[in-house]
Order: structure tokens, then C-alpha cells, then sequence
């Protein structure tokens, strides 16, 4: 997956917002104000960490040697996928897509009604 399309499709989300409060080198989508993904833009190729459940992080880790325990984040629920071709387009959009809802059923009740997603 090129990096305009994983943006793009991380941005189609409903109420997905992009932001990079790391500085210029990491984009980081959020919903409700909460990270669902990091795509780290000085990487060659680029990688995104992307939130997931902890037996799933072990099986797409043996499955892809493009997944791998994300740095500065908790291994257990978040995978970085380099996006070099590896990992399938719609695998890499399965894992946008599990990271995302994982992240809206922590907000709160309120906040998923104000965002109208709840």
C-alpha cells in the first residue's frame, strides 16, 4: 500500500482526524482525539503502527515479517507494519479497520454520540 492511500483511507473513516503532534515526521490519525494510527514518515519504507487485540498481534506477527512489535508503544497492542509491499493492500486495510474500532469502543458512550459514530 503507497502512503497517499493508506492516508486517504485512514482518513475516510468517520470522524478521523490527522494530526503530528511528534513533529513533521510522524503522522498520527485519531478519532475522538485517541491515536488508531502512526505512520512514521522518515522510514524507508514507511511504516504505520496500528493498534490490535494481543492474540491477533501474534499471529499477523508470525504471518508477516513485515509486523513487527511497534517501538515506544505497548508490543501487546500495537503492531508496526512496513508497508513494502508484504502485507497485502486489504490486509493492511483489515488492520486500519480493527485498530479503528478497537479505539471507538474505548471512547466513551458520550463521546461516540457527540461524534455521531456511537
Amino acid at each position: 500500500m503507497r502512503l497517499d492511500q493508506l492516508r486517504d483511507y485512514c482518513l475516510a473513516k468517520p470522524t478521523a482526524a490527522e494530526d503530528q503532534p511528534f513533529g513533521p515526521d510522524t503522522l498520527v490519525f485519531k478519532v475522538g482525539g485517541k491515536m488508531f494510527a502512526l505512520v512514521g514518515l522518515n522510514q524507508v519504507p514507511p511504516s504505520v503502527a496500528l493498534k490490535c487485540e494481543p492474540e491477533r498481534v501474534v499471529e499477523l506477527r508470525a504471518r508477516y515479517a513485515a509486523v513487527t512489535p511497534t517501538p515506544y508503544m505497548d508490543k501487546r497492542l500495537w503492531n508496526a507494519v512496513s508497508l513494502d509491499g508484504e502485507v497485502p493492500d486489504a490486509e493492511v486495510r483489515s488492520m486500519i479497520d480493527h485498530s479503528y474500532d478497537l479505539v471507538v469502543a474505548k471512547l466513551t458512550r458520550r463521546v461516540r454520540e457527540e461524534l455521531g459514530i456511537g
